[in-house]
């Protein structure tokens, strides 16, 4: 199909916060392509081999695979088996993956011969990138509760060596810290503070209270700090960034005072 078959352009850019090469298994694995699509969708990663996605609502596309080059770009057609509002093999869909600092920047090209079939997909395309955003992330990060509760931990710990040694593990090197007492750029500006911490607030620890809320990349967990004693001394929220390798990049801690939690 050439471009003057195929007029009318659909595109769309995300970042996805993991790697390339994680990024495009997903075009080349045909379970993780149905963890995107659903149940019993499939892709062989090869010129000529056979797309075929099978959403949830048993709606049924399919096509082939026109060009690969691992793991930057993918090509292939697409249509429904119904014919509407496209025909199989009658419009081409044009992925790109290129790195970002974040992660990866994946560049969506949908070409039709018809402006109403381009309309028609806008918002399914939206939908359905923000769903694969998800489906990646979810496996980059699908130890990100453990995570989250060593850096807790980190907090919770009065021996250096030991706090400095989780920090290693799960931190980024750039790691960003914010909350009501303080503001650090760098893993060398965290370390200093949680000494700081239990210098000032000797036995104070933190513990997650109840699950983590997870989409692309940012985590959401609500916390309780306690002291020396036992009682709480402080509730309080943090929103986590993780960053393309699943690590922590950038903490914001939102505190609510022990005393307006009774």
């Amino acid at each position: 199909m050439t471009d003057a078959q195929l007029p009318h352009r659909l595109d769309r850019t995300i970042v996805i916060r993991a790697r390339r090469e994680t990024v495009f298994r997903y075009f080349t694995d045909s379970l993780r392509w149905a963890k995107w699509w659903g149940a019993g969708s499939m892709i062989d990663p090869e010129v000529g081999g056979q797309v075929f996605v099978r959403h949830p609502n048993a709606v049924e596309a399919a096509g082939e695979v026109v060009e690969i080059d691992p793991p930057k770009r993918i090509v292939f057609t697409y249509g429904f088996a119904s014919g509407e509002p496209v025909a199989v093999g009658e419009s081409l869909v044009t992925v790109t993956l290129e790195d970002d600092p974040e992660g990866t920047r994946l560049h969506l090209e949908h070409a039709f011969a018809e402006a109403a079939a381009r309309d028609h997909h806008v918002q399914g395309w939206r939908y359905q990138l923000s769903v694969f955003a998800n489906v990646v992330t979810a496996e980059v990060n699908a130890g990100a509760q453990d995570r989250i509760d060593a850096w807790f931990a980190a907090w919770s710990e009065p021996d250096a060596d030991r706090r400095n040694a989780a920090l290693d593990d799960h931190v980024a090197p750039q790691i960003r810290f914010r909350d009501r007492f303080s503001a650090t750029a760098g893993i060398d500006d965290l370390r200093p503070h949680l000494a700081a911490v239990h210098q000032f607030m000797p036995g104070m620890r933190i513990e997650r209270r109840g699950p983590i809320h997870h989409c692309q990349g940012t985590a959401l967990c609500e916390w309780t700090a306690r002291g020396a004693d036992g009682g709480e001394r402080g509730r309080g929220t943090n929103i986590f960034t993780l960053d393309a390798e699943g690590r922590i990049a950038d903490v914001v801690g939102l505190w609510i005072d022990a005393k307006m939690t009774g």
